[in-house]
């Protein structure tokens, strides 16, 4: 097993979209990327932490590559928007991939350089690649976040699009209870 730290946004819809995904043995959402150990989603929240709203995925390299989950973090959130998702502003939804390995942070860099081909978007990627230190839970109230309030309105205005992009985009890599 491997692990993968990626922040897009929410950690909600990044949860429930990766968990889907097979080779995927686990999704955790939480905080990375601050100054200080053991924020609270309220300090987060604040954007004054420094952390982002992440997820820690453990992941199977030989069912899913690393390239495949960049792939998908890519395809499923704007990485041309600095410190913001849609409606979620403020720099801890901003675009961030911690990488645990020299080789992860080369994967990173060649498809942010693959994304600023030209044609490929009008604005450059903003997304930062920077070394993995620290990954702090969220709360448990955040686990399973979309399946456990699946008509709230954030998961079916926001959640619900990105997981039908997912089906329509991966849908070969959805796990069958998912599909």
């Amino acid at each position: 097993m491997e692990k993968a730290t990626l922040a897009c946004g929410c950690f909600w819809c990044s949860e429930a979209i990766f968990k889907r995904l097979k080779g995927v043995e686990s999704v955790v959402p939480g905080y990375s990327g601050g100054n200080f150990d053991h924020p609270s989603y309220e300090q987060v929240s604040t954007g004054e932490t420094g952390h982002a709203e992440a997820i820690q995925i453990e992941f199977d390299p030989k069912a899913i590559s690393y390239k495949q989950l960049l792939d998908v973090f890519f395809h499923l959130h704007d990485p041309t928007t600095k410190d913001r998702q849609g409606g979620d502003v403020g720099p801890q939804y901003r675009s961030v991939i911690f990488y645990h390995s020299d080789e992860q942070r080369k994967a990173a860099e060649k498809a942010i350089d693959e994304l600023e081909a030209p044609g490929t978007h009008k604005d450059p990627v903003v997304t930062e690649v920077v070394p993995f230190e620290k990954f702090f839970p969220a709360e448990d109230y955040h686990l399973n976040y979309y399946e456990t309030h699946r008509s709230a309105g954030y998961c079916r205005n926001v959640i619900d699009p990105k997981i039908t992009k997912l089906y329509k985009e991966y849908g070969d890599k959805v796990k069958e209870e998912y599909s």
